[in-house]
C-alpha cells in the first residue's frame, strides 16, 4: 500500500475511532488497518494514534496531521471527480436534505425523475424537520427555509416560501375575522414550537412599517401538518409556511387573515452547500432540476 492509501486509512481510523470501524467500512482486516497505521507512523518518524484496548484517540501531532490531511485527500478527491465529470455522465455520491413535509409535498417527483434520468448517481436523500449540520453530518446539500443569515455556508435561492395566516370558515364564523395585528391577541392562536419566536407575530404592513403582536393559544406542536389539521378542524388561527395550506387555501377549507401583512423577515427556499468545496456536477445538475420544480410551485405563478 502506497503513502497515500496509508494517510486514507488513518483517516477512517480517526472518523471511525476504532480500528474495527474503519476497517468495517474500508473492507480489510482490523490487522491490516493497525499495519498501514504503524507503517505510516514510521514514515513520518511520529505518533499519530493513542491506542488502548477499548478506544483509539489522536495524538496532538495525529490531530494537526489529520486536519491537512483529510483536506489534501478531499482536494484530490474532487480534483479526480472534476476530470472524470468532464468526460462522462455524472455519478457518485449525493447526499442531500429536505425539510420532511415540503420534500413530500412539493419534491418528492422531482427527486425520483432524478433519480431516473441519472442513474449512475447515488442519491441518499433523508427528509427531516430538524435543521441538520450539513458541514458535520456529511451533506453535500440542503433544502432550508427562512430568512437567509450571515453565514460561513454558500446558499441559492429557489422560490419565496411567504407565511400565511389562517383559519377556517367555521373559526371565523365563530370568533370573528381579525381586521388588524392587534386584535389576534385576543384569538386562539396555533403555535409552532420549533420557532424561536413562539408567542409573538412580527409583520410588514403595505408600507414596509415593521410590527409586533402578543399571541397566545391553547394549541402547540412541533409539526407543521399537525397544526394545518387543527386549523382545518377550527382549532384557532394558524400562521404556516405556505406550502403547508396552499392546496387548502385553493378549495377554501382555509381562508386567508390579515392578506395585507407579511411576515417579517421575509421567507425564502434555499439550496445550502458546504464551503470552500467543489460543487460536481451531479450537485449542480441536481439544484438545477430542483429549480425547475420551484418554478411551478402554486404559489410561485
Amino acid at each position: 500500500m502506497d503513502h497515500i492509501s496509508r494517510i486514507g486509512v488513518f483517516i477512517a481510523v480517526v472518523k471511525a475511532e476504532s480500528f474495527a470501524g474503519a476497517a468495517r467500512a474500508l473492507g480489510i482486516t482490523s490487522s491490516a488497518v493497525s499495519k498501514q497505521v504503524q507503517n505510516l507512523e514510521h514514515d513520518l518518524q511520529v505518533k499519530l494514534l493513542n491506542r488502548t484496548t477499548r478506544n483509539v484517540s489522536v495524538t496532538e501531532e495525529g490531530a494537526v496531521y489529520y486536519e491537512r490531511a483529510a483536506r489534501a485527500l478531499e482536494d484530490l478527491q474532487e480534483a479526480q471527480e472534476q476530470i472524470y465529470e468532464l468526460k462522462s455522465r455524472p455519478r457518485g455520491p449525493l447526499k442531500v436534505s429536505f425539510p420532511q413535509s415540503l420534500g413530500i409535498k412539493y419534491f418528492r417527483e422531482t427527486i425520483a425523475s432524478f433519480a431516473a434520468k441519472y442513474p449512475e448517481v447515488e442519491l441518499d436523500v433523508s427528509l427531516d424537520e430538524r435543521f441538520v449540520d450539513i458541514v458535520n453530518e456529511g451533506f453535500d446539500l440542503a433544502v432550508r427555509i427562512g430568512a437567509l443569515k450571515d453565514t460561513s455556508l454558500i446558499a441559492r435561492r429557489m422560490a419565496s416560501c411567504p407565511f400565511v395566516v389562517c383559519a377556517s370558515a367555521s373559526y371565523l364564523e365563530t370568533h370573528g375575522t381579525p381586521e388588524e395585528p392587534g386584535d389576534l391577541a385576543h384569538h386562539n392562536m396555533l403555535a409552532f414550537t420549533g420557532n424561536t419566536g413562539l408567542h409573538e407575530w412580527r409583520y410588514q404592513d403595505a408600507t414596509g412599517q415593521i410590527g409586533q403582536v402578543s399571541l397566545r393559544g391553547n394549541f402547540k406542536a412541533d409539526s407543521g401538518d399537525i397544526l394545518c389539521s387543527a386549523a382545518l378542524q377550527g382549532v384557532g388561527i394558524s400562521i404556516l409556511p405556505v406550502f403547508y395550506v396552499a392546496e387548502h387555501l385553493k378549495n377554501q377549507a382555509l381562508q386567508a387573515v390579515l392578506p395585507d401583512y407579511a411576515t417579517s423577515p421575509k421567507r425564502d427556499i434555499y439550496a445550502v452547500f458546504q464551503p470552500n468545496r467543489f460543487q460536481s456536477t451531479r450537485q449542480r445538475l441536481f439544484v438545477d432540476h430542483l429549480v425547475s420544480t420551484c418554478k411551478r410551485l402554486p404559489w410561485e405563478g
